[in-house]
């Protein structure tokens, strides 16, 4: 039993599928691993043994190479073998000997210390095209990441995260300090106490949504706005432009992260701009004229292809796929 276990662990340790379990970078993963460690709770002491190493100390690939290291030694002890000085000289050499190479072993500590502290300093979860990951940062708040995001923070303080893409944020409240939750993007910070709210930050703009609480923007040209339940905020430092709407009751915007695209009077060129940032594709139309089409409900988002389907569909156009390029052609 125990080379059993010994065996598994070597195994866990190499596999991918379960350091994505362990990072919850996705689904499947994910839920593969829980129905895993479900059937086999022989294994359990195991299975978070294999975790706790693959998310205990690492270092930075970047390291002293051993030849570098070998050179400096070297010429360390060169400088004390010549056979001419004499024994009182010989020992304020070999006092010298050791001075110097504890000098550059306390280099090399240094270095790897310095790169040991950057490399943990920072926690950072990155999804690829068409992925979405479920977080639980430390303080509690859930984090649905989109495809093609990243989130990332300081691991001594996960309330002050930076994002790059889209993500549906419930912030963990904190009332005994009142201890405000920050997004900050390329445009703006989110700066909340416990709320819902979704953050899009594709195509040189930020849109915020919120669900439900109270949260303030604070622009990047110093400007500060409030926002309420219902609304949508959209601003880019670059045209200096803010722009509130009132969301549609009736639709839940934030679908997407139950595995379902939600448009409500959008224009095909947006959606396809948004199929683009979420699976890498970029799309090309044929007429110029279909880029105004006007599309409204619902478009599955977990699978690429009946996405597709669904989008040709709504809009009446054939999508063609074609050298990772989508060519939207007019029927």
């Amino acid at each position: 039993m125990q080379e059993n276990k010994q065996h598994l662990l070597e195994n866990l340790l190499n596999d991918t599928s379960f350091k994505n379990w362990v990072y919850k970078k996705n689904r499947n993963d994910i839920a593969f691993w829980n129905n895993w460690i479900a059937n086999n709770a022989e294994y359990i002491d195991t299975i978070y043994a294999a975790r706790d190493i693959v998310i205990g100390i690492r270092f930075n690939k970047s390291e002293l190479s051993e030849d570098f290291i070998n050179d400096k030694l070297d010429n360390v002890i060169k400088k004390n073998t010549d056979s001419t000085i004499d024994n009182g000289a010989k020992s304020n050499k070999k006092i010298e000997l050791i001075y110097a190479t504890s000098v550059l072993l306390s280099g090399i500590i240094l270095f790897f210390a310095a790169n040991f502290f950057t490399a943990t300093s920072e926690v950072i979860h990155k999804t690829g095209f068409g992925e979405i990951i479920d977080l639980k940062l430390p303080d509690g708040t859930t984090v649905v990441l989109n495809g093609n995001s990243e989130l990332k923070y300081n691991k001594d303080n996960s309330r002050d995260v930076v994002l790059n893409g889209e993500a549906y944020f419930k912030v963990k409240s904190k009332p005994s300090t009142k201890a405000k939750f920050w997004v900050t993007t390329q445009d703006l910070k989110v700066e909340v106490f416990g709320t819902h709210f979704n953050v899009n930050t594709r195509n040189k703009k930020t849109d915020v949504l919120l669900d439900e609480g109270s949260i303030s923007l604070l622009l990047e040209n110093g400007n500060s706005t409030k926002m309420q339940p219902g609304e949508i905020v959209t601003y880019s430092k670059e045209s200096d432009k803010i722009v509130h709407n009132k969301v549609n009751s009736n639709i839940k915007y934030t679908h997407w992260i139950d595995g379902t695209y939600i448009f409500n009077n959008v224009t095909l060129l947006e959606v396809m701009q948004y199929i683009e940032n979420a699976y890498g594709i970029a799309s090309e139309f044929k007429n110029p004229n279909t880029k105004n089409i006007v599309i409204t409900g619902g478009i599955p988002n977990e699978n690429l292809t009946i996405c597709i389907m669904a989008l040709e569909k709504a809009s009446g156009v054939t999508i063609q796929k074609q050298n990772n390029k989508l060519l939207i052609i007019e029927n």
